[in-house]
């Protein structure tokens, strides 16, 4: 039997300074050579500030409202704007071998969380032309057509291998969203799994072990014929 290219490493619900520390961990072992790994996590509620976050512009509130709801704001290598993180929310860090291959390895974060998504239940999940994440159709609301946006993304490429990666919105407390301007995209409503079988009456909504199986199912998959070498590994042992 073929082994496998990654490790899937289910780490809970991990307070994301000690996730991004062991994200730094994996990351420094596969630049080194070692094997890939696929970190699935939940986090505490935390606001994240990309490399194109603009020293937090698009948080909507203040500072302080947010430290007396016990919400962190860290600012991280990844690209993208602000996003949120917090329970209900399936968020998974790729340490895997990019190179110059970017933007094909978002295509292939896009095309594994679409894979999960219609496992899930969602048939129409899909890209969004120039924006990356996932989303699903639009919807009205009070005569106003919005993007449903479902997933996240957003890495960092440092030394040729891959940080931070995707968050799916499982059972996620989207309220929460409302504290910033998401990814500063307006015109764009965050959604989730939850909310889509809510409004679509489509019966008992997943729960986060079959969502964590899935989005897991979907990378094995997606990334089955992944070129996992880099320049720097050539001759080195698998």
């Amino acid at each position: 039997m073929k082994a496998a290219a990654f490790e899937v490493m289910d780490l809970g619900t991990v307070p994301y300074r000690d996730a991004w520390a062991l994200q730094k961990e994996h990351h420094a072992r596969v630049v080194a050579g070692g094997h890939s790994a696929l970190l699935l996590v939940e986090h505490p509620p935390v606001l994240t500030l990309g490399r194109k976050a603009r020293e937090g512009s698009n948080i909507v509130v203040t500072r302080e409202y947010l430290a007396a709801q016990g919400i962190e704001v860290l600012e991280v290598e990844r690209g993208g704007d602000v996003t949120y993180h917090g329970p209900g929310q399936l968020v998974a860090y790729a340490i895997f071998p990019v190179g110059r291959r970017v933007q094909d390895f978002l295509r292939l974060l896009e095309g594994a969380t679409i894979t999960a998504l219609n496992a899930l239940g969602l048939p129409d999940a899909r890209p969004n032309p120039g924006y990356a994440g996932v989303y699903v159709d639009p919807r009205e609301v009070n005569g106003l057509h919005y993007d449903q946006k479902i997933a996240s993304f957003g890495v960092a490429v440092q030394k040729n291998v891959a940080l931070h990666g995707l968050a799916l919105n499982v059972s996620t407390n989207l309220q929460h969203f409302e504290l910033i301007v998401p990814c500063g995209l307006s015109g764009t409503q965050m959604t989730s799994v939850e909310r889509e079988y809510d409004l679509r009456i489509l019966g008992p909504v997943p729960n986060m072990d079959t969502a964590r199986k899935a989005l897991a199912d979907a990378f094995a998959t997606t990334f089955e014929s992944y070129d996992w070498t880099l320049p720097e590994f050539a001759g080195a042992g698998s």
